[in-house]
């Protein structure tokens, strides 16, 4: 039947030789879909995609925090979060899964790097060429980001770019996209290097009109340009803030593997099943590495240096870290060359100037400019093949990439580990000095223009600006550079970093200053990151002193330092048990110890007796005036994460809860994922402001607020009338509020 409707669409569009064009089209398309590369080969080679595909894990809905934590964090949640979560498959993301969604036009899909979303969209795409799924769409048509970058400068009309992008559709005419059903699919929104602009632009509506690129995005997403068109934007999650969610009409996020389809990863792979077994086992006892295998990718590299490892030295030591097993992958099996060296310094230098900007697709000039020649083959041979990938494009033009994001992070690591041994200050200072250093009053003196004297100082220093950095994109960086301060990681990378200043006693300096580094301004979630430094350290002494504490009957007696705050809360909130209360109150520890703990609120609950209430409560007399809007932040995220366990907070007597701080709290509110039932804010000296960002939560249809008590708050009239037109909202089920006299 769709065969005879799209015949006779052809005919009355063309004369009827357009169904030859888009036979045609599938067959292209087909062609690019059905071979996958898996790290090493170029694109247009590889394995068959339907032969390694596994079904990976997409839900509905978006984690929380998707664009303030480094995406190993991100992973970390994720882990733990597939109970409550709603699975959905790649092929169905457009189909309406229940009577209160609405036509879905607009699909985000959010993954960190590597995670399989360009996997899921050549899935996709495959099955439609072949016949097997979403036949109603007319034409499926990509557009990699990598690629619109090419022509980023250029103007062109949506018709043009259509031709220009799909060569099969030269025939295509202007009058057939306003009549067939179109799926245009943008992959890879955080790899582009154009902005669009949603609140100022070139409104267009004619599809031969010319603009740029970026105009022509906006109005595709906005519906000017063919609005029964369907969109679906590909994005990792600090980037995908770029689409308004005024747009989107469903937000997807990929998760990767399950526990189940990493070991079916492993024992695929090998034919040796006593081997997949060891390899699985070791991943098992390895957190770090567990987590990081939910990423595909990592999963091929893991199973790359495992598998040698194993085989070539049954009794070496098997990579425990992260720094262990990129050490191992960088230089494996052989020794490295003095060409190999200097090739791997040029794409460290390549990888670490690009983090910083946050770029991880580079072309021919990007290269150029870190003294690499484009036209030499030693560039896609040897070393390189296993960590640096060339993918060619249109326009005869090159785009290439690491072969995931946590390679370039710590090739990025080993150059600037190299700079420093070089006693390089200008690339050092460069990269430590502070624009703003005063923003940092604990760390005085850290950020003059000396150049670093001492590891211990360098690295303390580099701690330092991925503390400071909003969004954590340093964070695994830094953590690769204390992995590498090891002499093990050292002599692994086959004399690539010089090993004169790894002395005993330089490292001892440099785990003390971790265990004893004052963060006070600084996010309790970012000082996790401390901990995990320790950790590539192979300093094992913090995290055995807190299991020793969570067995402990005692708990009270024990005093936590600020390190052991920070461990606490990381294992608190990975944890499989939820916590039946958290009290900052019953640890023996110091205000900035308490602060550091916050993060455990997302992992909390208490049972009633009649009902099974999840809920978290924070002492009303721990925080007094020390809270910044950074503690906040991590409050609010425990309303909104996917599951929020969290039912009752009792926030009262903090007269460091600004208007900030509570509008923080009110959109948490307002959040799909927040359960919140009571809040207590007694004492806590609330403006009109305030009393406004509260009574926007009591009118929102998402709030399940029930109780909120407002005691011994100076509201004035003003603030009471702004209460009560939330209170009076149809939407607002409130059973009790308690008010102070005004």
């Amino acid at each position: 039947m769709i065969y005879y409707r799209w015949k006779s669409l052809v005919y009355l569009c063309s004369g009827g030789d357009l169904q030859e064009v888009i036979e045609g089209h599938k067959i292209s398309l087909k062609r690019r879909c059905e071979h996958v590369t898996e790290g090493t080969n170029e694109a247009g080679s590889g394995t068959l995609l339907n032969k390694i595909y596994t079904e990976l894990y997409i839900t509905e809905g978006q984690s929380e925090e998707v664009d303030t934590q480094h995406e190993v964090s991100q992973l970390e949640r994720t882990s733990k979060k597939n109970i409550q979560d709603t699975p959905i498959k790649c092929q169905d993301i457009f189909k309406v899964l229940s009577e209160q969604q609405r036509h879905i036009r607009v699909v985000l899909t959010n993954g960190v790097a590597g995670v399989g979303k360009t996997f899921s969209v050549q899935k996709f795409s495959l099955d439609w060429a072949e016949g097997l799924e979403n036949q109603d769409i007319s034409l499926v048509l990509p557009l990699s980001c990598r690629e619109l970058n090419l022509i980023r400068d250029e103007q062109h009309s949506l018709l043009s770019l259509l031709h220009v992008f799909h060569p099969t559709l030269q025939k295509i005419r202007a009058e057939d996209l306003t009549v067939w059903k179109l799926l245009f699919i943008f992959d890879g929104l955080d790899e582009s290097r154009f902005s669009l602009g949603f609140n100022k632009h070139q409104v267009i509506f004619d599809v031969t009109q010319v603009s740029s690129v970026e105009v022509l995005l906006v109005n595709l997403i906005q519906g000017n340009l063919l609005p029964s068109a369907l969109i679906w934007i590909t994005s990792r999650p600090a980037a995908a803030h770029q689409i308004p969610p005024s747009c989107v009409d469903r937000i997807t996020e990929v998760r990767g593997f399950t526990d189940s389809q990493k070991e079916e990863y492993f024992r695929r792979r090998s034919s040796d099943e006593d081997l997949s077994k060891r390899i699985i086992s070791h991943i098992k006892a390895s957190r770090s590495l567990h987590i990081m295998c939910l990423i595909p990718v990592f999963c091929w590299i893991t199973a790359i240096v495992l598998e040698d490892t194993m085989t070539r030295d049954q009794r070496g030591e098997l990579p425990q870290t992260l720094t262990d097993l990129y050490s191992h992958f960088l230089r494996r099996p052989e020794e490295l060359t003095e060409a190999d060296k200097e090739l791997l310094l040029k794409l460290g230098r390549l990888a670490f100037e690009h983090l910083e900007q946050g770029n991880i697709m580079f072309y021919s000039e990007d290269l150029e400019r870190c003294g690499l020649d484009v036209s030499e083959v030693s560039v896609y041979s040897g070393v390189c093949t296993e960590i640096f990938k060339r993918e060619s494009v249109i326009f005869q033009k090159s785009v290439y990439c690491f072969v995931h994001l946590s390679v370039q992070e710590f090739l990025a690591a080993v150059y600037m580990f190299h700079r420093y041994t070089r006693n390089d200050t200008a690339v050092i200072n460069k990269f430590l000095e502070y624009s703003e250093p005063n923003d940092f009053s604990g760390f005085a003196g850290l950020f003059n223009n000396d150049p670093a004297t001492s590891l211990d100082d360098f690295l303390r220093r580099a701690l330092m600006k991925s503390l400071k950095s909003e969004n954590g994109h340093l964070d695994l960086f830094v953590r690769f550079l204390h992995g590498l301060s090891l002499e093990s990681n050292q002599r692994i990378l086959g004399g690539l970093l010089d090993q004169r200043n790894s002395r005993p006693e330089t490292i001892q300096k440099v785990l003390n200053n971790l265990k004893e580094l004052n963060s006070d301004e600084i996010s309790p979630d970012r000082s996790i990151n401390i901990f995990h430094c320790l950790m590539e350290m192979k300093d094992q002494s913090v995290h055995q002193e807190i299991q020793e504490f969570l067995k402990s009957e005692k708990k009270s007696e024990r005093r936590l330092s600020e390190i052991h705050c920070s461990a606490l809360a990381y294992l608190l909130q990975m944890s499989e048990e939820v916590l039946d209360e958290l009290n900052l109150q019953q640890y023996n520890t110091s205000v900035e110890g308490r602060r550091r703990l916050i993060p455990a609120v997302r992992n909390c609950r208490k049972k009633s007796q009649s009902l099974t209430h999840y809920f978290c409560f924070i002492h009303n007399r721990l925080f007094g005036s020390f809270l910044s809007t950074s503690h906040w932040e991590v409050v609010a995220s425990a309303m909104t994460s996917n599951p929020s366990h969290l039912r009752e907070l009792s926030l009262s007597r903090n007269q460091s809860l600004t208007d900030a701080g509570v509008k923080l709290l009110s959109s948490a509110m307002m959040h799909p994922n927040c359960r919140l039932e009571m809040l207590r804010l007694w004492r806590c000296r609330l403006s009109e402001i305030s009393c406004d960002s509260l009574a926007s939560a009591l009118r929102s249809n998402l709030s399940h607020l029930r109780v909120l008590d407002l005691s011994a708050n100076t509201l004035q009239d003003s603030g009471v009338k702004r209460l009560c037109s939330g209170l009076e909202s149809p939407n607002c089920c409130s059973q009790h509020c308690c008010d102070a006299p005004h």
